[in-house]
C-alpha cells in the first residue's frame, strides 16, 4: 500500500518537461500541479486523519486506492493542464486517506515489538515504490509508445492487484467505534516537543522532495544538458534507492541520532545541490541525488520513528495524520515557491534560494534536538509516553 502511493506520487516527475514543451507552461505552473497533491492532503487530513481509527485500517485503504485508481485515468487522457491539477488533487485524496491507515496498520501488524522496525519498513517500501516509478516512468517515456499515458496504465494494474490483495485480508473494524466528525488538529499531552522535533524532521525529508520531484526533472535537463526522459528518470531513481539502502541499516539506530544525522547530511546535500547547478556537472547531480537519498531516509525514518515510539495507542491515527498534515503544507510551499522564484528569476535562483530555506529548517531541527530535555528517551525508545 505505501509503495503504490509513493509510487503515484512520483509517477508524473519525469514527465513535467513533456507536459512543459507540449502545452508551452511554465515552472510556477509545473510546480503547482505538484502542489496540488500535498495541498489536497493538507484538506483530507484534518477531515479523515481519524477514519481508520473509527472505521478500522482496512476499509480505509481501500478507498484510498480506488481514488488512486480513478486517478491513473486523469493523467493517462490528460488533453490539458487542467486535468493534472484534478489528478494530482485526486491522488492527493486518495494518499490522505491511505498512507495513515497503512502505517498504522504496519505498525499494530509488525511481527517486532521495537517501533523502529514499523518505520523503517514503512521507509524501504515507500522508496521502493517512488525508485521503480521514476524508473519505469523515464523508461517508458522514452523507448515506449504512448510516452503521457503508459506509464499510468502500469500504475492503474497495480492499484487493482492491490485493491484485490486488501480485499482478501481480514476486517479490522472496531467493535466499539465512535461516530466519524471532523478531528482538530491536537497532540496528546506529554509528546508535544517529541511531536514537534518528528514533524520537523519529516517535513525536512518531504521538502527535499518536492525539490526532487518538482524541478529536479528540469535541473537535470537545463543543467547537465540530456533530455534523455530514461536518464533523467535513472537520476532520480538513484535518490530513492539510496533512500531504501539506508533505511536497511537503521533498525538498531536510536532515532534521536537518525534525526540529528538527517538534518546534517541534508545541509551536506544542499551544497551538492548548489554546485551542481552552478557548475552543471552530471558527477555532482548523481551525488546530489545519492546523499540526499541518504539524508531523507534519514529524516523520514527518525522522524516517523520518534512519533511511533510516543504516540498513544488510541490517538496514533489522528497524530501521525497531523504529523503528515504539517509536513505536506511545507512541501508545497516548497514545490510553489520554487516554482515561482524558477519563473520569476532564473532556475538557478530557485535552487539558491531552496537551498538556504531548508539549511534553515535543518538547523531549526538541531536547535530542537539540542534544547529537548528527552534526548535520552529518544535515544533508547525503551520508554513509552502514558496512553493518555
Amino acid at each position: 500500500m505505501l509503495a503504490l502511493v509513493l509510487w503515484s506520487s512520483g509517477a508524473p516527475s519525469t514527465l513535467y518537461p513533456s507536459y512543459a514543451e507540449k502545452w508551452d507552461l511554465p515552472a510556477v505552473v509545473l510546480t503547482s500541479v505538484f502542489a496540488a497533491y500535498p495541498l489536497a492532503l493538507v484538506v483530507v487530513l484534518p477531515l479523515f486523519g481519524n477514519l481508520s481509527d473509527i472505521h478500522g485500517r482496512r476499509l480505509v485503504m481501500i478507498g484510498g486506492v480506488f481514488l488512486i485508481a480513478l486517478t491513473t485515468l486523469l493523467f493517462a487522457f490528460a488533453p490539458n493542464v487542467g486535468f493534472l491539477f484534478a489528478g494530482r488533487a485526486l491522488q492527493g485524496a486518495g494518499s490522505g486517506l491511505a498512507m495513515g491507515a497503512a502505517t498504522v496498520s504496519l505498525i499494530e501488524n509488525s511481527p517486532r515489538i521495537n517501533p523502529r522496525f514499523a518505520s523503517t519498513t514503512a521507509t524501504v517500501a515507500t522508496a521502493a515504490g517512488l525508485t521503480l516509478a521514476l524508473f519505469v516512468s523515464g523508461l517508458l517515456a522514452q523507448y515506449a509508445p504512448w510516452p503521457l499515458s503508459l506509464s499510468y496504465l502500469v500504475l492503474l494494474l497495480l492499484a487493482v492487484a492491490v485493491m484485490a490483495a486488501l480485499f482478501m485480508t481480514p476486517g479490522d473494524r472496531p467493535e466499539s467505534r465512535q461516530r466519524w466528525r471532523p478531528q482538530s488538529p491536537k497532540v496528546p499531552r506529554g509528546i508535544r516537543l517529541n511531536f514537534l522535533i518528528a514533524t520537523m524532521s519529516v517535513a525536512l525529508a518531504y521538502s527535499m522532495g518536492a525539490i526532487f520531484l518538482s524541478l529536479g526533472a528540469h535541473m537535470i535537463a537545463q543543467f547537465a544538458h540530456t533530455d534523455n526522459r530514461a536518464v533523467v528518470g535513472s537520476l532520480l531513481a538513484s535518490s530513492s534507492v539510496a533512500i531504501c539502502l539506508t533505511a536497511l541499516f537503521l533498525v538498531r539506530v536510536p532515532v534521536r541520532y537518525q534525526v540529528w544525522s538527517g538534518a546534517l547530511l541534508t545541509i551536506a546535500s544542499l551544497a551538492l545541490m548548489v554546485g551542481a547547478s552552478v557548475l552543471g556537472s552530471s558527477a555532482l547531480f548523481l551525488s546530489w541525488c545519492l546523499v540526499g537519498g541518504c539524508a531523507y531516509s534519514l529524516a523520514f525514518t527518525g522522524g516517523l520513528g520518534l512519533i511511533n515510539s510516543v504516540a498513544p495507542a488510541r490517538h496514533r491515527g489522528a497524530t501521525l495524520s497531523l504529523l503528515y498534515l504539517i509536513a505536506y503544507v511545507f512541501q508545497a510551499v516548497t514545490a510553489v515557491g520554487a516554482g515561482a522564484l524558477a519563473t520569476s528569476a532564473t532556475l538557478g535562483t530557485a535552487v539558491i534560494a531552496a537551498a538556504a530555506a531548508l539549511a534553515f529548517l535543518c538547523i531549526l531541527v538541531l536547535v530542537l534536538l539540542k534544547i529537548s530535555p528527552l534526548g535520552e528517551q529518544m535515544g533508547s525508545g525503551a520508554k513509552r509516553a502514558p496512553t493518555e
